[in-house]
């Protein structure tokens, strides 16, 4: 009689390991999963597995929703509760380029793996994984992207559902898609953020490549924890499971054998936007002209080494990031612009395959091509050392007027604590001018973005409305806000383009008319008389033009709108 029963309870057991397999595995590592398939499959896990919890969150461009699997040792899946356990939660991102589908397959296979315990995930560990970031560009499945990628069969496009990279979106926040991943990243606060991609560019043997936070960015001590300690473990740890890891090869010349610099992620991308609230942040890039397999195996080792390096580490790196962020509160200035100091490097192996150039069928001129049956091994130089050319001293608060409310819409989704005046005020500010920028020709994700900032710093006393927002810097989002409300700083909100509508005046003069009024004023004013005729005395082109003298007087002169060209964000300094 106790036969059967036994047969009973190993039941659910064999159903769950015959169920549970993904395509990419069903086809051999030929394929990968739909989008329906990722989402029903683990919808299976969740339900067969008490491990593993999925939930909808917020919308996207696509009009689905983000999905978000955590996946708990101890089958706690309160966020609040986990924090005050003191876990380690490690967030993957999948799919934010669809293309580059390796780590939507491996993390399927991870989750498996633990919920049927395969594989042990530390109780100290918690994975927080959106298995679909792009689905947009998901849904968008053909065989003719990514023309010359080795797999799998058909896979999705780059572009989301209104055709923007994701990976340009983080600080700006133009789609559904970024503001609620947004939301998902302040729940969390991850301690470690992958976000999982596929590299193009040079031949060479390693099948993953790696980005990490910039460590002079990412600072203080969490800085040199990257640069010392976590990545060299990475290395480490991937060398014993077959893999020789390599930086992110980011050379744009014909071949890397003379080394390369560290991509430069600056908070438009994924790394460098967790890097900005004190997280971790990777990007690794597997090689697209490996087989899909090694990829996707690839992938799956990385992330097992990252739960190891936690959970061994688990400690330390809290610590680090808790006073980081306490330093942060109390620090006083913070760059906002940086430059690679070629001065500084070390040495890395490169393990890449001889180059040459022969006729191209297609042009008849010179080409580059690489010959695989020529492997080689060399030292090479690694850039990876950045400087700030730009500081700014952090102020008490910013103060911005409620109409910016764009602005205000993308701080509150990043988690930054404000406060509304509550009577209309006269506030002593310092303001900035702007003074000079470059805006480009060409659009980029959306934006025309400016650069080449130049502004003016004055001292007045401003009036705000009821209802303006003032916002302290002392808070865990402080170095959030120097990016990003510092026109001077590469992802500013002004470099793109929420201020735009200040460069552009609202209110003009009738040459003809202003005349009189011009000749009046400048009597009135002997200072700005003798300024103009200083002016016309250097500036021969000036002089020529009465539309540009008349100008000149406007912009001295009460009639000039004060808006023009002043900076909407102002800065409590005392």
């Amino acid at each position: 009689m106790r036969l059967p029963f036994l047969i009973f309870l190993l039941l659910p057991t064999f159903a769950f390991s015959q169920n549970l397999k993904t395509r990419y595995e069903k086809t051999s590592g030929k394929e990968t999963a739909t989008y329906a398939e990722c989402i029903a499959f683990y919808k299976q896990v969740d339900q067969q597995s008490d491990l593993v919890q999925m939930k909808a969150y917020g919308n996207t461009d696509a009009g689905f929703p983000l999905h978000l699997v955590l996946v708990s040792a101890d089958k706690d899946f309160n966020i609040a509760s986990l924090k005050r356990k003191n876990r380690r939660f490690i967030f993957i991102n999948n799919g934010i380029h669809p293309g580059e589908p390796d780590g939507i397959d491996a993390s399927m296979q991870l989750v498996r793996d633990i919920a049927e315990k395969r594989k042990i995930l530390p109780n100290n560990v918690v994975l927080a994984i959106i298995p679909v970031y792009n689905i947009g560009g998901m849904l968008n499945r053909s065989s003719n992207y990514r023309v010359d990628q080795d797999g799998p069969a058909e896979f999705g496009f780059r572009g989301n559902a209104q055709n923007y990279d994701l990976n340009r979106d983080f600080i700006k926040a133009d789609t559904r898609n970024a503001k609620t991943f947004t939301e998902i990243f302040q729940l969390l606060d991850p301690d470690v953020f992958v976000d999982n991609h596929v590299s193009n560019g040079a031949d060479y043997q390693h099948v993953m490549t790696l980005i990490a936070s910039q460590h002079n960015r990412l600072g203080g001590e969490m800085g040199q924890f990257m640069n010392q300690t976590f990545e060299p473990a990475l290395y480490s740890l991937m060398k014993q499971k077959g893999f020789d890891l390599v930086p992110y090869v980011n050379h744009f010349g014909e071949t890397p054998e003379k080394g390369w610099s560290e991509f430069w992620d600056s908070p438009r991308y994924s790394s460098g936007y967790a890097s900005l609230f004190n997280t971790f942040a990777f990007v690794p890039e597997t090689h697209m002209l490996k087989p899909y397999p090694q990829r996707v195996q690839a992938t799956y080792a990385l992330m097992e080494s990252f739960i190891d390096f936690t959970s061994k580490n688990a400690a330390q790196m809290g610590s680090l990031r808790t006073q980081q962020k306490k330093a942060q509160m109390a620090q006083t200035s913070f760059p906002i612009a940086w430059k690679l100091d070629r001065s500084q490097s070390k040495q890395i192996t490169y393990k890449g395959f001889a180059s040459g150039k022969k006729e191209s069928e297609v042009s008849g001129l010179p080409r580059l091509y690489y010959d695989r049956s020529k492997p080689f091994e060399v030292q090479v130089p690694f850039y990876n050392f950045y400087r700030d050319t730009l500081s700014v001293q952090k102020p008490i608060a910013y103060i911005i007027p409620q109409g910016w409310w764009k602005v205000i819409e993308r701080l509150q989704w990043n988690g930054v604590q404000m406060r509304r005046l509550q009577s209309d005020s006269t506030i002593e500010v310092e303001s900035y001018r702007i003074e000079k920028y470059n805006s480009s020709p060409r659009p980029f994700e959306g934006h025309h973005m400016n650069n080449g900032v130049e502004v003016s710093k004055a001292t007045k006393k401003v009036t705000f409305r009821k209802g303006d927002y003032f916002i302290s810097t002392n808070q865990p989002a402080a170095r959030f806000l120097t990016e990003v409300l510092e026109p001077q700083a590469e992802d500013s909100y002004f470099a793109w383009n929420f201020f735009d509508p200040i460069l552009g005046q609202k209110e003009g003069f009738s040459d003809y008319v202003f005349e009189e009024t011009a000749a009046r004023f400048l009597k009135e004013n002997p200072d700005v008389k003798k300024k103009l005729e200083e002016r016309r005395a250097a500036d021969p082109e000036f002089a020529k033009s009465a539309r540009a003298q008349l100008n000149f007087v406007y912009q001295a002169s009460p009639y000039y709108e004060p808006a023009h060209m002043q900076y909407p964000v102002y800065r409590l300094m005392k």
